[in-house]
């Protein structure tokens, strides 16, 4: 058939491509004009494929049709009109004339919902199913004949979007292509639609929107107003039903009409159904057509003003030629001109926006910051706000614990993060983190229950599957993990303080390492947001049709992330980088003995711009949050870091429970190979760091060295020289080499692991005992003459505990078995000045990471993970990222 399709938008795009895919001859697209150079997406599509388009800025004046429009309309010999999304009215004399009609797309159930904001009325009434009718046109409205129906259910917690996008659009496009089908084929029905059930809703009016006494939940809808203060008028959006998981404490607010008065709590302003459920409002608007987050009603207009730089002012005026070329009917754009109040519509929301990008690349704006700041003034306070990293200080609430340490004033959150929010934990519950320096306690921590790792389970995978995060462009991820990158580096002094306070780092390193590795990692992993890629694969043919095969590689969806004790910030960013940059979204348990730098990190996060459900942080036992994350159903990948025995344990978890994707990172047993002819000051120096750095809580710690006979007793001599030399003490003093252990069961522990070693005979050089000062300190230890039966030659220490073994001189291949004799296989090292030996030594360990004439050596763009009972997967480089993606193939005969 020759048809016009009359419409506009992504939806009339779709309908025009399909059309054409029939076979059918497009003779016109009839669509709105270009606005700011920028052409419609169904005007865009037409003008690519030469059909001819008309941009008519409309097609009646006075309610006449404009004859010469209607004429150039008649010229294409159309024999049917197909409008797919209309908004301009369309004359009879253009309905009427094709030889077939015109058939229309309306998203309701007609006769239910006729008139305006239909799908908003399917929400309204709370039906339970919506869907949408291709019916024939008249002189009427939404009156004419039903041709095609399609409906769905309408879910509880359905928005206009959620119902859109799952099925009003989708399977809309298929039903209007499946009506011209019909008529093709001269099998369409025209059924007149009955009056009985027919509703007609005008676009809504306050004095039939207020809140009745009776209200059930459901009743309460986006656009539900009440009269507040001195008759002020408030009107409800973003309303949506919630659990019982929602912050019940907050301040009352009267609302007249209702049966209890709502809160305003941090998530929004809760109201009360007299069906028992509730609602969650998340934007109020005033009367005046203000707009704010419901979380900020009482605080709403008490933010100051701020001060434009000279580079502000030149991004304001270029915000201001935007809006004049907008709102083309205002002479000049004031400071109180209003966006709306001005004649502008949701479709330059959309282009605003756009302009805002295009301008200031870093200023993250959504559609709800323009409806939210309609006047000029607001609307630049906002965006400069954005643009200084400072747009979400009054909507992230921080209860910060405050302490004046290493001559700075730390701001520490200490509650749960969920969902872009800090939060108590169910039930109040908290414990404390302790100061192992000196013992006692920094603070209460917000501590998880099994219904906060729901919570937080589910703000993710919303944050994935409905929210910005899954639907941005990797480009601007790796812009936002860059901003985060930024701010942990301007905060890096707090955080290595913090790190030093709650884990006993020394503050030297955590600045260098735990906070500067950790800030390496993000800027690295930002940079490959928009560098995944796959691949085309040549498959054999079907003959005569061909193939084509290409991979996709696809974030998981809700990750679980469990990190260790030992670099508390580090082991976060190590995964949670990759993780991010991959397009997943996450919830991290830190080690309950080092929760405060990853709750540190969720703020900067936030502060960064990074959506709401994206990170989630749970403070907790690994036998309740650990537990419930390894069995949780909508965790999709875990990925953790720890002991071997509790790794084999979440594999099992995770089997058992949907067959989650793991990543292992366990125990380890080190072996380090000194050779004779090594350098032996270097040897000395880099097997001090392989044994004692970070007080020895290193996973790739040197848990065994052997060393040739001829060298050993002067080997040993010079370690022992050097650990006497090691000042140890306060982790904040610049000079401390040596911090206290982690917590006092691990300094425990490492007084056993000691005596033990004494037991079954090996030499204790030096050390081995706790140091008597208050804190959780311990001695830096040697052990000589360890045989290769004993417990400390095979079990880990996670300490400052230096075990030395001999071997034969020139014997290689037995130090190599002797070395290999272990179910761990993280890391290993070797020096000599023989390249030939140290290459076919290193051919030979079987660990993940080799080091050759060094110790330590890790950087985010080399791949570290294990073997064996260490475990699988890796951590830092490119290989990280396939920890967080899938892989799809897709193939397309043609």
């Amino acid at each position: 058939m020759r048809i016009a399709v009359i419409g506009q938008s992504l939806f009339g795009q779709e309908v025009y491509k399909e059309l054409r895919k029939e076979g059918h001859t497009i003779v016109g697209v009839f669509t709105i004009p270009d606005k700011d150079g920028k052409a419609d997406p169904l005007a865009s599509e037409a003008e690519k494929d030469g059909v001819p388009v008309f941009k008519f800025l409309r097609w009646r004046v006075k309610g006449q049709a404009i004859q010469e429009v209607v004429d150039q309309y008649k010229a294409t010999g159309a024999e049917l009109n197909v409008l797919p999304f209309c908004s301009q009215f369309i004359p009879m004399e253009v309905i009427d004339h094709p030889k077939h009609g015109s058939i229309i797309y309306h998203p309701s159930l007609l006769p239910r919902h006729r008139g305006a904001s239909a799908i908003n009325w399917t929400l309204i009434h709370g039906d339970k199913k919506g869907g949408f009718t291709v019916f024939w046109a008249d002189d009427g409205l939404d009156t004419g004949p039903i041709l095609l129906q399609r409906e769905c259910e309408v879910e509880p917690s359905d928005t206009v979007n959620t119902l859109y996008k799952r099925f009003l659009f989708p399977e809309g496009v298929k039903g209007t292509v499946e009506a011209v089908r019909l008529i093709a084929e001269g099998k369409a029905p025209r059924i007149t639609q009955p009056e009985e059930g027919a509703t007609y809703e005008c676009i809504q009016k306050k004095d039939n929107a207020k809140v009745k006494q009776q209200s059930t939940s459901t009743s309460i809808i986006p656009g539900l107003s009440t009269d507040m203060y001195t008759q002020m008028l408030l009107t409800f959006y973003g309303s949506s039903l919630v659990d019982n998981g929602i912050p019940v404490n907050g301040q009352p607010l009267e609302i007249p009409g209702a049966s209890q008065p709502g809160l305003v709590t941090k998530s929004g302003l809760v109201l009360f159904g007299n069906d028992g459920k509730t609602l969650l409002v998340k934007n109020l608007q005033f009367e005046d057509g203000k707009m704010i987050a419901a979380a900020q009603y009482f605080r709403s207009g008490s933010s100051a003003a701020v001060e434009l730089t000279e580079e502000e002012k030149t991004f304001a005026e270029q915000m201001r030629a935007v809006w004049q070329s907008i709102l083309t009917n205002v002479s000049q754009i004031e400071g109180s001109t209003d966006f709306f109040k001005s004649g502008a519509a949701s479709m330059d929301v959309v282009r605003l926006v756009e302009e805002v990008k295009l301008r200031a690349s870093s200023c993250q704006l959504q559609n709800e910051d323009v409806y939210m700041n309609t006047t000029f003034q607001d609307f630049i306070q906002m965006c400069v706000r954005k643009l200084r990293g400072e747009d979400d200080e009054e909507q992230l609430v921080v209860d910060y614990v405050e302490k004046n340490i290493n001559n700075m004033t730390v701001k520490m959150p200490h509650q749960l993060f969920i969902n872009g929010e800090f939060v108590d934990a169910e039930g109040g519950k908290t414990y404390k983190t302790i100061n192992p320096t000196d013992g006692t306690a920094i603070c209460d921590v917000s501590l998880a229950q099994i219904s906060d790792v729901d919570r937080a389970v589910a703000a993710a995978k919303e944050a994935f599957e409905e929210g910005e995060w899954g639907k941005m462009n990797p480009r601007d991820r790796g812009r936002l993990i860059y901003k985060l990158a930024d701010l942990m580096e301007e905060h890096q002094e707090e955080l290595a303080t913090i790190e030093a306070i709650d884990s006993g780092a020394v503050y030297t390193l955590a600045l260098k390492t735990h906070v500067g590795m950790s800030i390496q990692t993000f800027r690295y992993f930002a940079g490959w947001c928009d560098k995944i890629q796959g691949s085309t694969i040549p498959i054999n043919q079907a003959r005569p049709n061909r193939n084509l095969t290409f991979t996709k590689k696809e974030p998981i969806g809700v990750c679980a992330i469990v990190i260790p004790w030992n670099y508390p910030l580090m082991m976060l960013s190590w995964k949670t980088a990759a993780c991010l940059a991959a397009g997943n979204t996450i919830v991290l348990k830190p080690a309950q003995v080092t929760p405060l730098t990853a709750l540190k990190f969720a703020e900067l996060a936030a502060r960064a711009g990074l959506p709401k459900g994206v990170i989630n942080i749970l403070p907790g036992s690994g036998a309740l949050v650990g537990q419930r994350l390894s069995d949780h159903p909508d965790v999709r990948k875990l990925g953790f870091t720890g002991s071997t025995e509790i790794g084999k344990h979440i594999m099992k978890s995770c089997a058992v429970s949907n067959v989650k994707k793991v990543s292992l990172e366990l125990g380890g047993k080190s072996p380090l190979i000194i050779f004779s002819d090594c350098d032996m000051d270097k040897a000395v120096r880099m097997g001090m760091s392989s044994v004692f750095f970070n007080k020895g809580e290193n996973c790739i710690a040197a848990g065994r060295l052997f060393v040739e006979n001829s060298i050993h007793d002067l080997f040993v001599q010079r370690v022992v020289e050097e650990v006497k030399k090691m000042k140890i003490g306060d982790p904040l003093d610049r000079s401390t080499d040596h911090g206290p252990q982690n917590h006092k069961a691990h300094l425990d522990k490492l007084v056993e692991y000691c005596q033990i070693g004494v037991k079954e005979g090996a030499t204790l050089v030096c050390g081995g005992k706790q140091v008597q000062r208050p804190g959780f300190f311990f001695e830096p230890t040697v052990f000589t003459d360890v045989e290769d039966h004993m417990y400390i030659a095979k079990e880990e220490s996670f300490g400052p505990v230096m075990i030395i073994s001999k071997f034969k001189n020139g014997d290689v291949d037995d130090v190599l078995r002797r070395a290999n004799a272990t179910e761990y296989g993280l890391a290993s090292g070797v020096f000599t000045r023989d390249i030939s030996k140290a290459l076919y030594v290193s051919e030979r360990l079987n660990a993940g990471t080799v080091f050759v004439n060094t110790y330590n050596k890790t950087d985010v763009a080399s791949p570290f993970g294990g073997f064996k009972q260490s475990g699988f997967g890796k951590d830092l480089g490119q290989e990280a990222l396939n920890e967080y993606l899938k892989t799809k193939a897709v193939t397309i005969e043609y």
